[in-house]
């Protein structure tokens, strides 16, 4: 009898260790939307967020895309194969659909409350989010077809891309994606662009994927015209086709509507007919990571894309808050970390202050963009910032790109003028193109090619004040640093050199930013001597200081003779090479 007193008491003890919380706290753990929904007896699909995420930071050490991003891609793969056994085991026990993530540790599975209550107990959880379906924010268009317009379209011009084309730089060597409703890989002005064409033939395998598996539970038909999981790139919308076209399209004819028709594409469809969930974000996301053939498989961190273009949003009627924002947020910081741009579309909720409020755009680590008429006034349309979605009141946009009346191609061998953030997002995947194509040692280099982009970009003056902001601050939050110049971003591209093997070294901070009359600056385990270069955004040397080896460096450096704008800090050394950018205020 003492033996199975034992026993029971041994069982007690090994479901208490394993499923501590058995009250209420299990419900601190799933955002309120989802658990709205369960409680009121319905199933829903979720993402389970594990507690232990890889650290990647170290990869800003790498200036070598390829090798940053196999280094990303093995680390975060590593952590979701260790933590991710049990859970699986877990959900196979429980007869629960699971896909497992590696770019966020995360999982996507299918369930009731209680099966939700039996994951929220587990000590190896941090989170359970839900995995909202929401419509893409549709473009308005122009009340035309146009099929007639040869030449070069005018946001190409506007931006100074064709210029860039004259110094015998177009994309070359560069690849963009596009995480969208798919694309017409056939269309006339793409076709030859496509990564997976050739003269000898077509290879599909790590150019596409489909993210697409099921009808989304918002349609209301059960047809879609690209099925799921297709093995070829298909639109199922027209959306895809035409940022494509955008980045890289030239019919050859004298149809010029790519601001770099000399890169290659690949795409991902992450939306049906428009409809998109985190999941859906998430998993081709982590395909560009690390792209694979078209069973998933053989992943090739070496084949990801320099820049992915971005048009999609989460906005709160459709179930996301800053309750659930962590998983898309720690999935952007790793592509990014991973050597990769992402620029994403401000949105068209303008033209209030405070309108950019949806994921991806209101991250830190998003590249977002506004959108600008040909007279160079800002659309609308085009949302603007400060961020107080996750009350981090940070600047938004970036900068601003042709956003109204972009002429582009889409379905059927058609084109189309369309006005949107969509539209300008891809006019600067396809400047970034043309940078690395003038300067490949700027491939992974994706802080430097963002700050190159801000720095050289006109400023622009608004009337609005936002915050406290004024208008003709720069940066301020409707046009962010200005409108988008690929000239001068190429330009000042050619003069970057990269350090091949960094020294690991604790990152400069420089504090405070923005700052007034005066810099601090620190620095931990310096083991070789550095200078400290800082330029105007005109690259005017402004500051200059030579360090000697030592254990901690701090240096005050007045800068009260400055006017206020936007700087940019170089610290260099035989191994070691770290940039930022500043910006001085009143």
């Amino acid at each position: 009898m003492k033996k199975i007193v034992g026993l029971v008491v041994l069982l007690a003890l090994i479901v208490a260790w394993q499923y501590p919380q058995d009250n209420d706290q299990w419900k601190n753990k799933i955002t309120p939307s989802l658990l709205l929904k369960l409680e009121n007896g319905a199933t829903a699909d979720f993402l389970i967020i594990m507690k232990e995420q890889a650290d990647v930071s170290k990869s800003r050490f790498i200036h070598n895309k390829e090798k940053k991003g196999t280094f990303v891609y093995q680390k975060l793969k590593q952590q979701a194969e260790i933590s991710q056994r049990n859970i699986l085991t877990f959900l196979a026990t429980r007869h629960a659909p699971a896909k497992s993530f590696f770019i966020v540790n995360a999982l996507y599975s299918k369930g009731d409350l209680e099966l939700v209550r039996s994951i929220a107990l587990r000590e190896d959880v941090k989170t359970i989010e839900a995995n909202p379906w929401m419509q893409h924010e549709i473009p308005s268009q122009d009340h035309e077809t146009n099929n007639q317009r040869l030449g070069v379209e005018w946001g190409i011009e506007k931006i100074g891309a064709d210029q860039v084309w004259n110094m015998g730089y177009t994309g070359q060597g560069v690849i963009v994606a596009g995480a969208d409703t798919g694309v017409e890989w056939e269309h006339e002005a793409i076709i030859q662009h496509y990564n997976g064409w050739s003269e000898s033939g077509v290879d599909h395998n790590y150019s596409w994927h489909d993210a697409v598996h099921e009808m989304s539970p918002l349609n209301s038909d059960t047809l879609n015209p690209c099925g799921f999981n297709s093995l070829v790139p298909c639109d199922d919308h027209n959306h895809g086709t035409h940022t494509v076209g955008t980045m890289t399209g030239d019919d050859g004819l004298g149809n010029q509507i790519g601001v770099a028709p000399g890169a290659k594409w690949i795409a991902c469809r992450n939306m049906e007919r428009g409809w998109g969930s985190p999941a859906n974000y998430i998993e081709c996301f982590e395909w560009f990571l690390a792209p694979t053939d078209l069973n998933g498989e053989n992943a090739d961190p070496s084949r990801s894309p320099h820049v992915i273009n971005n048009s999609w949003s989460c906005p709160p009627e459709e179930g996301c808050d800053p309750s659930n924002f962590s998983a898309m947020e720690m999935t952007v910081n790793n592509i990014k970390a991973a050597g990769v741009v992402v620029v994403v579309s401000a949105g068209n909720e303008g033209s209030s202050c405070g309108s950019i409020q949806n994921p991806p755009a209101i991250f830190e680590p998003s590249f977002t963009i506004g959108a600008f008429r040909s007279n160079d006034t800002i659309a609308n349309f085009s949302s603007r910032g400060l961020i107080s979605a996750d009350e981090s009141m940070r600047m938004k946009p970036n900068v601003a790109a042709p956003g109204v009346g972009v002429r582009s191609c889409i379905r059927g061998g058609d084109y189309a003028s369309w006005n949107g953030t969509s539209m300008a997002v891809p006019h600067v995947a396809g400047m970034v193109a043309l940078m690395i194509s003038a300067n490949p040692a700027l491939a992974g280099e994706v802080d430097i090619i963002e700050d190159i982009i801000e720095a050289t970009a006109i400023p622009m003056v608004a009337e609005q004040e936002c915050d406290g902001v004024a208008g003709d601050a720069v940066p301020n939050p409707v046009y962010g640093y200005g409108r988008i110049n690929a000239l001068a971003a190429v330009e000042q591209a050619l003069l970057f050199t990269a350090v091949e093997a960094p020294l690991e070294v604790e990152p400069l901070l420089v504090y405070p930013n923005p700052f007034t009359d005066h810099l601090e600056l620190t620095l931990d385990h310096l083991t070789e001597p550095v200078v400290l270069n800082i330029f105007s955004s005109a690259g005017k040397l402004v500051f200059s200081k030579s360090f000697e080896q030592q254990s901690f460096l701090y240096e005050s450096i007045s800068m009260e003779n400055l006017p206020k704008g936007m700087y940019f800090y170089l610290l260099e050394g035989e191994n070691i090479q770290q940039t930022g950018k500043l910006v001085k205020v009143d």
